[in-house]
Order: structure tokens, then C-alpha cells, then sequence
């Protein structure tokens, strides 16, 4: 089976959609399966043997973001090319809807064709723009996979149309197996009696990533713990971070930037809580389930998605979006309670769902299905 998948952002950022299209190829390479992957990127880019660039990212403020897209003629061009050498059994396009490259790859398609979307998005005016180009390249796909219910909601009123819910995977020994470092955050917090380390992961400069609600809170926490240190890690400028906190917090606060993949899975695994105060634009949560694995506690906002994969608090606490003051409430009951490790260990296990092992081979199904002239869905 020969799969073409196309990712709609460029690899030179880290994000959500890119480490699922690479970790899913991945895996699908594993599973036997022959896939070539078309993304934004120049021809000098360090990129995987096989995925193919269509030409230089350019930024592009899309769904609360900047999102790194490829589009115009260069990138029509390649994608062209592409479909036409790959000769692939099914094209599998990623975020449709995002003027990128998966549009156009959908728009040129004549075989077989399917999409995952991962946007949480209502109407906006990218999406307005595209509409006459969407409409029909998406009447073209024979299954529509949705990473969530919260995506499943957004392509049954925007797009019309059934879709079947795979969740993002992850590879959860990368996070299960990570050791603390000696000394390092719940052992230590066990000596110092107040000191609790706190965790935040995300592009930090983008206000739908929620840090100025977790700083609004951390007064509260830095009282009742006055050892208390809030790492933040993520795509942005330190300085820019930094000049976020305020001046009394900062004590208290150490903004990192970006971290390698390695490093993230440690500073999860030595977290006394994760905390995910965003406030909108998610349609799933990769983090979660990253910190789930990692074994911490997580706090987060009650955005639909985060509590979809949080069971609506079986497995992580939830607290009112958007809202400082029922964060740090949140928090400071969460920290104070001895049974928030059982509950981690209980996340540690369900997480395993989540697993690539899991996940890829309900691809294939969807894969066989439409090849076997099952009914999309």
C-alpha cells in the first residue's frame, strides 16, 4: 500500500500536527505500509528522506496562530509533481481547510482520498476565502478521520459530512521510561516541605495558550508555597517571557524557551503539576497525554477538548477557563492532596490508548476500508 500524506505546516516550527504526521509515518513505515509525506519547506531544509518539500514557509496568522504554510505557484507546481510521480492507492491530507498545501494537493487529486482534521476553528476569514475552493475538494474525500469530538463538531457544522474519531498517538515509552533526575522536583519537594515545581509547555507568546491566566493564579500558590518555581518552556523569546511575568513573580518564574524533545519528557516527569490553562483553539490536547505518560498531575482549562481527554476530571483536574482565581484554586487543592499521585498513576495507565501501537493500525482500517470500496464515512 502506497500512501500520500500531506502535512500543511512546516517542520521548522514545532507543532501538534507536524509530530503526528512524522510520528504516524513513522510508525506506518513499521506497519509495512510505503508512505511519502509533501510539506512546506525549502529544498535546504533538514527534513526526513521522505518528505518531499514544496517550497519556502511563509507565516500566515491562522486559527490564533502563525501558522508556517506553503502556497502560489512554486508550491502548486510541486504538488502537482508530486501526485504524479507518487502514483499513490490513497492521498491521506491533513487540516484541509488551512490554505496550504493540503488544499492544493486535494484540489488536484483524482484517486482516492481521505483527511484528518485537528482544528478546533468557527468561522473565520481564512476559511471564508477558501470556502469555493473547500467545498468541492472536500466533496472528493471517501473518509473523513477527526482527532476528536470537539474536530468532529467543527466538520459536521462547517463542512457537513460523518467523520470517525482516531485520536493523536503518541509514543508512550518515551515519556513512561524518563527518570527523574536526583534532587529533582516531587523527591525534592518532599524534603523542602513548600517547594512545589510547576510546569507550563507552550508557545508562550500566544495569549490563546493561556500563561497570563497561570501567572494571574501564582500569587496564590507562591503563598501558600513559598518554594514554589513555575518552569515555562515552549516556542518564544525568553526575553519576551520574561517581560510577561511580573516584576514580584519573577523569583518565582523561569521561562526556558524551547527545549528538546528529550528535555520536555523530563521536565513532565519531574513536575508536582502540569498545568494547560488555555483558553480556546484546541481540538485535543497533545500535551495531556504527553504529561499523562510522564506520570504528572495534571490542571488544566475546561476548554472541551481538555476535558474530553481528561474524562471530564477522572484523570486530571479541570478548572473555569480563562479564569486566575478558580486556577489557583485549583492548584493549591491539587497540591495539597495526598492522592494526586494515585490519580497520576491512574492517568499512566489509561494513556496507553494513546499509543502509536494503538492508533496506526486504525488508520490502516480506514486505509483498507476505503480501498476495499467500504462506505466512507
Amino acid at each position: 500500500m502506497r500512501i500520500g500524506m500531506v502535512c500543511p505546516y512546516s517542520f521548522d516550527v514545532p507543532g501538534g500536527v507536524q509530530n503526528h504526521v512524522l510520528d504516524l509515518s513513522r510508525t506506518l513505515g513499521e506497519l509495512g505500509v510505503d508512505v511519502s509525506v509533501l510539506a512546506p519547506a525549502a529544498d535546504d531544509d533538514d527534513l526526513p528522506a521522505y518528505v518531499t518539500p514544496a517550497g519556502r514557509a511563509l507565516p500566515l496568522r491562522y486559527n490564533g496562530a502563525v501558522a508556517r504554510v506553503s502556497f502560489g505557484p512554486l508550491a502548486m507546481a510541486r504538488t502537482r509533481r508530486w501526485l504524479r510521480d507518487g502514483n499513490f492507492d490513497v492521498l491521506h491530507v491533513h487540516d484541509p481547510a488551512t490554505p496550504s498545501v493540503s488544499l492544493m494537493a486535494l484540489s488536484l487529486a483524482s484517486g482516492v482520498s481521505i483527511a484528518t482534521i485537528h482544528t478546533s476553528i468557527g468561522r473565520s476569514r481564512a476559511l471564508a476565502a477558501t470556502e469555493p475552493l473547500l467545498r468541492p475538494a472536500m466533496e472528493k474525500l471517501s473518509a473523513r478521520i477527526t482527532v476528536s469530538r470537539e474536530a468532529q463538531r467543527v466538520v459536521a457544522q462547517y463542512q457537513g459530512g460523518d467523520s470517525v474519531i482516531i485520536p493523536n498517538g503518541l509514543y508512550v515509552d518515551d515519556f513512561a521510561g524518563v527518570e527523574r533526575r536526583p534532587g529533582g522536583s516531587s523527591a525534592a519537594a518532599t524534603v523542602a516541605g513548600d517547594r512545589r515545581d510547576l510546569l507550563f509547555l507552550g508557545r508562550f507568546e500566544e495569549p490563546r495558550k493561556g500563561l497570563p491566566v497561570l501567572l494571574e493564579a501564582l500569587p496564590r500558590v507562591v503563598e501558600r508555597f513559598p518554594g514554589t518555581r513555575l518552569v515555562v518552556a515552549g516556542a518564544g523569546d525568553p526575553k519576551v517571557g520574561t517581560a510577561m511575568v511580573p516584576p514580584e513573580l519573577r523569583p518565582y518564574v523561569e521561562i526556558v524557551g524551547r527545549v528538546s524533545d528529550a528535555e520536555r519528557a523530563r521536565l513532565l516527569s519531574e513536575a508536582d503539576v502540569y498545568i494547560a490553562p488555555n483558553t480556546g483553539g484546541e481540538s485535543f490536547g497533545i500535551v495531556l497525554i504527553e504529561a499523562m505518560a510522564a506520570g504528572a498531575p495534571v490542571v488544566a482549562s475546561d476548554i472541551r477538548a481538555f476535558a474530553d481527554v481528561l474524562e471530564d476530571g477522572r484523570l486530571g483536574a479541570l478548572f473555569a477557563n480563562e479564569d486566575g482565581g478558580a486556577l489557583a484554586a485549583t492548584l493549591l487543592t491539587v497540591l495539597d492532596d495526598p492522592r494526586r499521585e494515585s490519580r497520576a498513576d491512574l492517568a499512566r495507565r489509561e494513556v496507553k490508548r494513546y499509543d502509536w501501537s494503538v492508533v496506526a493500525p486504525q488508520v490502516v482500517r480506514v486505509y483498507e476500508t476505503v480501498l476495499g470500496g467500504g462506505s466512507g464515512t
